[in-house]
Order: C-alpha cells, then structure tokens, then sequence
C-alpha cells in the first residue's frame, strides 16, 4: 500500500510471459499495468520477433529500439532463456513454483511437447493460473477442425466476419487497420485470469483459461450474426438496413461521423440543418426507413454539410445535441485536449533511444494507485537480476548457464 493508503491491484502477483508479438504480450502488459510483477521469457539471442518490427527508432548514436515492441511490453522484466534445453526447462519449472500466473501465445501442442504444458506445471504448482491464446481455441472438450491452424489477426477478422461488415457495397473486404484479433483476445485472456485468481482465493486451486481469437472475433461480430439467427438476413458492406444518417460524412475540409439511432436524435437532427418537416415525413419517421430511403435523404445532408468545415458541422450539430465526432487522424488525436487532459500519452524514458511518448491503457480507477507507464525491457536486460532475486542462483552459477548458452 502507498502513502496514500491506496493499493496496486495486482500487486504481489507474479506473471511469467512466454509470449511473442502482440496477443500474450499485451495480455501482460495489462497485468503490469495494474501492480503485477511480469517476467518476460524470450530466447536468448533473438527474443521476441516483434523486437525486429518497424517502426525501428535511432538515438543520436546509432542504437535501435522497435517501437512495435514498445506498443505491447512496458513496465515488463525481460529474461532469457531458453525452454527448449533440459536446463531451461528446469529453470523454467522453478519460476513456475514461485509464480501466481503463466501467459502464452504459441501454437497449441508447442508448450505439451516441450513438456512445460499445463498438466505437467499444475502438478508442480497446483495454485498456478495458465492462461493460453491461440488462433482458434484448444481446450479438453471444445476441440474444432481448425485447432491446429496457425493465425494472425487478418485471418481471424476475415473468418469471423469483420471483414465482411466493412467497406463499400460494390468493393471489396476490409481489414480493420487495427489488430483486434490480437488485442481484444489479450483482452479477455487478462479478464479471464482476474476471474481465476478470484476464483482462487475460493478454491485454493488454479485453473486452465483458452483465449481462442476466433472465437473472440464472433463475439464482436454479435450485431451480423444476431441479425442472421433472428431474420435469415446476411448484413452487407454498405448497405446498412436498420439505422440512418450512420457513419462518416464529407464536409468542406475533412469528414465528421454521426448515428441518428433513435426517432428524438432525428427530430433534432431535422431542426439543426433547418428541415423540421422531414422529421414525421413518411419516407424518413424510422431508422429502417430512412436507410431504405436513404438515396433521398442524403443529398439532403451533403448540401447542407458541403460548405461547412469539420470544426463548423460539428459545434452547430453538438448545439443541437446530435451525436457527432471529427474523423481524426494520429496527429489531430496527440493534440486533442481532451485526450491529454485524460492524460492518455504519458511520456516515458526508454533506453536506448530516450524520451518517447506512449498510449497509456485507458482504465481510471478512483481507489486505486496509479502505475506509471514504464519502459519495455532490454533484451535479457533482468536476467541475472530474476535468476538471483527469484530462485537465488549464485553469479557463478548464472554465470555457467550463459556459458552454456542456456540464457
């Protein structure tokens, strides 16, 4: 507890991340963002693959750091070692007993095979949490056709329909320019490990989590396949059937966003741009309607939008309280006031490239204390520091395992 009599939540909590790329790291990241003490596990001499992704940063000397890698792994512990060795394996088994919680992300079977799957560590640490993300799932009785596929996000988006709800009606598919698949499944792996150490705390045991990325996908894609279960109707890029004005609209210099979900939003809708008659007009009085109709009734928005800059559209619309936003890029997001009065860029210093500013976790808590956005580690940068403080291995014994090529 702080000086402020205010707690970390997970503090106390040790997570050992065997993880690479995005899903179980950024699973951890969220863990040691609220207290947990996170030991990040790569091999040694390479690490994790994301460490070689751009965009790659220089500091005035020359030395490198991937600003992928820093997206999903601040106020980490980075070690190495290598868990395919017997020794590894070994040392591995005695972090194990000494940690709440284990994070991986690799292909189902690889950590069995190694035999550092859950079976074997929850006979040697029966309190030990094991939370597992994969493309699409490989838990004992939830087995599917795919479970041996390997995936990344673009394929799970595209499996689980997201793709197909985006774009325009005569063009193609679209990703979704941002990796859900993997974030969001990182998501619910952290969600699902607060739910098995309270749990815990019941029962005295821990648990298995799957974190499948397909799965998680369809339940973002719960609206299309709702709609499918109760109508029979497949929902198409484009052509919305339910809600009208929805999305984006061009104005003089840019575009603005609006949904008009309810007939009161409508009605004020109509009073701002100065046609109050459209709102009982029989073509546009629901949102079903006015997306049948909406071939008449959008010509009507972009005349009154088009000489109107983004900044303009949207205070007239906010003053006549229908929902709006500006459709912001990177550069109109790190100035908005009002994401840096909620202070979501803090400003951290990583080595080796220096001061860098970040995007912080969004989650404000009123009881809690605050963990300040910290760097990510060095490759191996922990390494001696975990070994001695965690399993009180002496400096000449580190020192032979590194010999021996083992970290």
């Amino acid at each position: 507890m702080s000086g402020n009599g205010k707690v970390k939540p997970l503090e106390g909590i040790r997570v050992l991340g065997v993880e690479n790329q995005v899903a179980g790291p950024y699973c951890t990241m969220m863990l040691a963002a609220q207290g947990a003490e996170v030991i990040k596990i790569e091999a040694p001499g390479r690490g994790d693959s994301a460490r070689e992704m751009g965009p790659i940063i220089k500091n005035d000397k020359g030395d490198k750091f991937s600003g992928y890698f820093l997206r999903f792994n601040r106020n980490k512990k980075g070690i190495t070692l290598d868990i395919n060795s017997d020794k590894g394996k070994e040392i591995f088994k005695e972090l194990v007993k000494k940690s709440d919680v284990v994070v991986e992300n690799f292909r189902p079977g690889f950590m069995d095979k190694n035999g550092i799957g859950y079976k074997v560590l929850k006979e040697i640490n029966p309190r030990l949490i094991y939370a597992a993300i994969s493309g699409f799932g490989q838990m004992e009785g939830y087995e599917g056709p795919y479970q041996k596929r390997t995936a990344f996000d673009m394929v799970v988006q595209a499996m689980g329909g997201l793709m197909h709800n985006v774009g325009e009606a005569d063009g193609p598919p679209n990703w979704l320019g941002i990796a859900l698949g993997d974030l969001y499944s990182g998501v619910m792996a952290a969600y699902g490990i607060l739910l098995a150490i309270i749990t815990r705390e019941k029962t005295g045991e821990g648990q298995f989590i799957d974190s499948s990325m397909y799965d998680n996908i369809i339940s973002l894609n719960e609206r299309a396949l709702t709609v499918y279960s109760l109508t029979g109707k497949v929902i198409g890029r484009g052509q919305e059937s339910l809600v009208y004005p929805i999305g984006p609209f061009k104005v003089k210099d840019g575009y603005i966003a609006m949904i008009i979900p309810i007939e009161s939003i409508w009605a004020r809708l109509c009073e701002t741009i100065g046609r109050p008659e459209l709102a009982n007009d029989e073509r546009f009085n629901s949102g079903p309607k006015r997306a049948q109709n909406k071939d008449q009734l959008q010509p009507i928005l972009d005349e009154w939008l088009k000489d109107k800059t983004k900044k303009e559209a949207e205070e007239l619309l906010l003053a006549g309280r229908v929902p709006v936003g500006i459709v912001q890029d990177a550069k109109d997001i790190f100035e908005c006031p009002h994401a840096n009065a909620r202070k979501m860029f803090p400003e951290i210093e990583q080595p080796p490239i220096g001061k860098v500013k970040v995007v912080d976790l969004p989650l404000k808590m009123s009881g809690v204390e605050k963990v300040q956005a910290g760097p990510a580690p060095l490759l191996g940068q922990h390494t001696d520091e975990v070994l001695t403080n965690v399993l009180n291995l002496s400096s000449d014994e580190i020192a032979k395992l590194r010999e021996e090529k083992v970290i």
